[in-house]
């Protein structure tokens, strides 16, 4: 792919990565041909600021784990009411790095 290209991309979408994984991602999709582009773009990616926001207003239900995808997860977060508050503010550190981490494996998997 073009360079130009995929740091644009990169610039508008660097919010939805870890720091570190922001230099991988571009070295795959520099490695990979312009077909692939379209498979990224169409990935969906998970905002990590909506996720901590969701997780703070209603991380007892376990709706932030419901948006993650981790469905198992979440029906032990609602059954549990956030492991009694507990499970729920330890989520509200871990939830961020738990979607820029999807994130991560959504991309790599639409550029294989």
């Amino acid at each position: 792919m073009d360079s130009q290209k995929v740091d644009m991309y990169l610039m508008s979408q660097a919010k939805y990565f870890e720091s570190h994984q922001i230099a991988q991602v571009r070295d795959m999709m520099l490695a990979a041909d312009d077909s692939k582009m379209i498979n990224v773009q169409t990935v969906s990616l998970k905002d990590p600021t909506t996720i901590l926001i969701v997780s703070i207003l209603a991380g007892q239900l376990g709706i932030d784990r419901f948006m993650l995808g981790d469905t198992g997860m979440g029906i032990g977060k609602l059954l549990t009411c956030g492991g009694l508050g507990i499970w729920a503010i330890v989520d509200w550190f871990m939830i961020m790095p738990r979607a820029r981490e999807l994130n991560f494996q959504n991309i790599s998997r639409a550029l294989m």
